[in-house]
């Protein structure tokens, strides 16, 4: 059984013109699946749907039509309150690591705050899993008693990853992790997840308008156009031999980028 199922998805907004309200359709009938383990590269240019997609696959907002399973569990179309376990098995890592952190809190309680949401750790063992946490990203236990804004974008960036993976989740949907850092910056962080995925056995939603990104850490590559899927299938296949043109114009735009 796949770990995610994405059964044709579609979701439009009204919007006003003139006189009349029409549907805006940001994303139209995509389906896909995610098996565990793997990492899915959504890949396609700004406002081709990619982050309304890994919305209605964290359950943030109701899909149109169509539908997504976890595990099995329906996703869209469930009472908040009995998407709480599911909540637990799924993380985001968002875009801008600055906004995703609440500037009055020191990271101690940032890493903490879904332990303690969650009533997954006594209060004693707090301290020990956020040091723990913070390691495993690649940041010192003195980080704890800091707050966001002295930290750098990758820092921050690794502080927010620490956090996703506070109640030990399955799925990372990892929505542009790295667009708001450097290039070397982006690349460590990159690194730092792979070598996550690795050792924690997560699988990844991916998302990232540059080819050589997903290319680099996906198992299978999803390529939108317009809020539609127009072409699905391994990596190798997607990179080595594409179909369409577009695909073709998202490898050509980006240059190489030395990750490993």
């Amino acid at each position: 059984m796949p770990l995610v199922e994405a059964i044709h998805l579609s979701k439009s907004y009204p919007r006003r013109e003139g006189l009349r309200t029409a549907q805006a359709v940001v994303v139209d009938d995509v389906s896909f699946t995610i098996h565990r383990g793997e990492t899915l590269g959504l890949v396609g240019e700004s406002g081709s749907g990619k982050s309304t997609i890994a919305r209605m696959v964290l359950g943030l907002i109701e899909p149109t039509s169509g539908s997504v399973r976890f595990d099995g569990q329906q996703v869209s179309g469930v009472p908040q309150r009995k998407l709480r376990g599911i909540r637990r098995r799924v993380q985001p890592v968002f875009q801008d690591p600055f906004a995703a952190l609440n500037p009055r809190m020191r990271v101690a309680e940032i890493v903490a705050e879904p332990l303690v949401i969650h009533r997954a750790a006594p209060r004693k063992e707090l301290r020990p899993r956020c040091v723990e946490l913070l390691r495993s990203v690649g940041l010192e236990e003195s980080a704890l008693g800091r707050y966001p804004h002295e930290f750098s974008g990758g820092q921050r960036q690794r502080i927010n990853i620490a956090r996703a993976l506070a109640l030990r989740p399955e799925l990372l949907v990892l929505d542009e992790p790295v667009s708001a850092l450097d290039v070397s910056v982006g690349a460590q962080i990159v690194n730092l997840l792979r070598d996550l995925q690795r050792e924690f056995q997560l699988t990844y939603l991916f998302i990232s308008h540059s080819m050589p990104l997903v290319r680099y850490l996906s198992t299978n590559i999803a390529v939108l156009r317009r809020g539609r899927l127009v072409e699905f299938g391994t990596r190798d296949a997607i990179c080595g031999t594409p179909r369409e043109e577009y695909t073709r114009t998202l490898i050509d735009a980006t240059p190489e980028l030395r990750l490993a």
